[in-house]
């Protein structure tokens, strides 16, 4: 294999890709490598973690070979960076060895056998459940207002990712880790397309947010049984799927509350944000004591510190009282772009439901009460 490359696109490859390299200590020393094979005088950078794949690719104009090895990741990625701006690399193998030459500069790194490269790509056209486009502005607008509530390391592994769905014309996005659950959805332009339901892991939800930036270029998403694959601008990301069932979040979703509170999304947030200064990571809890258009955002810490906050909200029914984690209505209102949200209750022991007031406004998000 013989090429040459820019410095400026060779770590623009290796950014793409960063997030698949395995840096902790582990069995497999070619996980921390990345891949590079030129095929057609294209040049694919590709790295993985044995759960998620990141494929680069970068068509070039000096190719002598083609060919494949693996290098390792962080020791290329130093070079180009400690290369000046606007060098030009010439990488070539030589016995098994990666050569780079930039100038007067000369390095020399140990490969390891692009044949002992772990595969996770595994889309095959015999398996697909699902193929479809969707504007990358839409898709990252979908995940941002659910991937919040996601688990992290829950021993119920099906939480720790999000649910994507598509019903008729429809694409729901779904998050939960046992103490809230976001729900929201966009409607395609591709019609027909068969009822799916899959898992994707958090981290192969995280490096697809990685590829959708807000220009309205096309996302492909491909879904087989078992991985799924999203592709734009050059770079693919393939991830494992994970096994289980997700809950049932439209019998989650409570439709039966009376008490209804609509307050200024804006100033509940910066109510809320001041509230939390009193707290520690292990302490969160805000009461909220509603009374006729009036809210009382009232915290207080074990330390004794006290603070109370007294908006004004359209509200007119029975005075009630509901604790709840600070962080996670924060996190809600840090997301949502209405000028007003709703809070619906049925009493201070059953979960509520937060929504956006306004046109578009598709999501649902539901919250479990706490005892402060």
């Amino acid at each position: 294999m013989q090429f040459a490359i820019s410095r400026e696109t060779l770590l623009k490859l290796l950014r793409m890709v960063s997030g698949a390299v395995e840096r902790r200590q582990q069995q497999n020393p070619i996980l921390s490598n990345v891949l590079l094979r030129i095929d057609n005088s294209v040049l694919y950078v590709i790295a993985t973690d044995q759960e998620v794949e990141l494929v680069a690719e970068q068509a070039l104009d000096s190719v002598q070979q083609q060919g494949a090895i693996t290098v390792p990741f962080r020791k290329l990625n130093d070079i180009c960076k400690a290369l000046p701006d606007g060098s030009e690399l010439k990488l070539e193998v030589q016995d098994e060895r990666c050569v780079i030459k930039s100038g007067r500069s000369r390095f020399v790194l140990a490969t390891l056998a692009a044949e002992k490269f772990p595969d996770v790509q595994k889309i095959s056209r015999n398996d697909l459940v699902c193929d479809f486009t969707v504007p990358k502005k839409q898709f990252r607008w979908l995940v941002a207002r659910t991937a919040f509530a996601m688990a992290e390391q829950d021993v119920r592994y099906f939480l720790n990712g999000m649910l994507l769905e598509v019903k008729q014309d429809k694409l729901f996005s779904v998050a939960a880790d046992g103490h809230r659950l976001a729900m929201n959805y966009i409607t395609l332009d591709t019609i027909g397309l068969p009822a799916m339901r899959v898992i994707v892991p958090r981290k192969g939800i995280l490096e697809i947010m990685r590829l959708v930036d807000e220009d309205d270029a096309e996302l492909r998403l491909t879904i087989v049984a078992s991985h799924i694959q999203a592709h734009s601008g050059g770079v693919t990301v393939t991830s494992k799927l994970l096994d289980g069932k997700f809950p049932d979040y439209e019998r989650v979703i409570p439709r039966d509350g009376t008490k209804i509170v609509i307050g200024n999304r804006e100033r509940l947030k910066e109510a809320f944000h001041r509230a939390s200064a009193l707290f520690s990571e292990k302490f969160r809890g805000v009461r909220l004591r509603m009374s006729t258009e009036r809210l009382l955002v009232l915290a207080s810490n074990p330390e004794h510190d006290h603070v109370e906050e007294d908006l004004e909200v359209e509200y007119q029914g029975q005075d009630l009282e509901v604790g709840f984690n600070v962080r996670y209505l924060i996190d809600f209102l840090a997301v949502v772009q209405s000028d007003l949200v709703r809070f619906t209750f049925s009493d201070a022991n059953k979960s509520t439901l937060i929504e956006e007031v306004g046109e578009g406004a598709n999501g649902a998000y539901v919250l479990m009460p706490i005892r402060t």
